[in-house]
């Protein structure tokens, strides 16, 4: 088969506005080349000597498979364990305060880490609530991770980091949570056990609907690749996913605030976060 080497500008138009609405990611101009690089990898995996082809493939075929294929060719993820850790600080000395404040101990903490990556994030908040939250062994504390990118789940759920992803784990806690095999770090059995991985794209609204009644979401640098649009909705999905009071924390670089004004801004000493109003249903 001669492989297929032109991506074309209106082909480029095609698929970005394809992709944008399947899974509200929006590749700007200065992204074309990542993409074409690609979409030409997936066309030749899959026998397609033309985009045309491909992109009917892309949109009709039942089982949906290559497009979750080419979803996970298309995500990036590039994470490390306790990045900007001072909102795992804020977790255990400030939201779950009020969290356990106006709680039944009879019901869970649930906790969602969106999009999980390679796992870092949500491992990581489990590591946290272990060794600085003493509330932990009253409460019953259930930690949900998800991503788009089945590849980059199966990865979270092995658990296997290289060197760079426990760069800024302290030497004890390294020690402690995880054994050394070959080059990378195996993390302990009960933390892959204390995290659930799920599949969710979050601009299918029947995705979201079924991950509901979260009193705290991480969704850190997730949003920076949507456009306004799907931003918009993707907070009011999240909005819907949080019980009443209950707290959404996002990267450093963004704002609830020129997002929604369904959240109120709540400034803790360690970090600003977001809060679904206690009166909201």
């Amino acid at each position: 088969m001669q492989t297929p080497t032109v991506i074309s500008g209106e082909d480029f138009q095609k698929f970005r506005e394809f992709f944008h609405r399947k899974t509200g990611m929006l590749f700007e101009d200065s992204k074309r080349y990542f993409v074409d690089k690609r979409l030409l990898e997936r066309m030749t995996a899959t026998d397609n000597e033309s985009f045309r082809s491909y992109f009917t493939m892309l949109r009709f075929q039942a089982s949906g498979a290559e497009l979750q294929t080419l979803i996970n060719a298309m995500t990036v993820n590039e994470t490390y364990f306790f990045r900007e850790e001072y909102q795992f600080r804020c977790l255990v000395d400030s939201i779950l305060r009020e969290v356990v404040a106006r709680r039944s101990s009879s019901r869970p903490i649930r906790i969602w880490s969106v999009p999980s990556s390679s796992g870092e994030e949500p491992y990581g908040i489990a590591i946290y609530l272990l060794e600085h939250w003493p509330l932990l062994e009253k409460w019953d504390v259930e930690i949900i991770s998800s991503d788009i990118d089945t590849r980059i789940l199966e990865k979270a759920r092995n658990g296997l980091y290289a060197d760079r992803a426990v760069q800024n784990m302290p030497g004890p806690l390294l020690k402690k949570y995880f054994r050394r095999v070959g080059s990378h770090y195996q993390i302990s059995r009960s933390l892959q056990e204390a995290v659930e991985f799920t599949r969710v794209n979050v601009h299918d609204a029947a995705d979201m609907r079924s991950h509901r009644q979260f009193d705290v979401i991480f969704c850190r640098n997730l949003l920076i690749y949507f456009d306004d649009l799907s931003r918009k909705r993707t907070a009011e999905s999240f909005f819907d996913a949080l019980n009443p009071g209950g707290f959404i924390c996002l990267g450093h670089s963004e704002s609830m605030s020129r997002i929604s004004s369904l959240f109120q801004i709540r400034r803790f000493p360690e970090a600003i976060v977001y809060q679904k109003p206690l009166e909201a249903r």
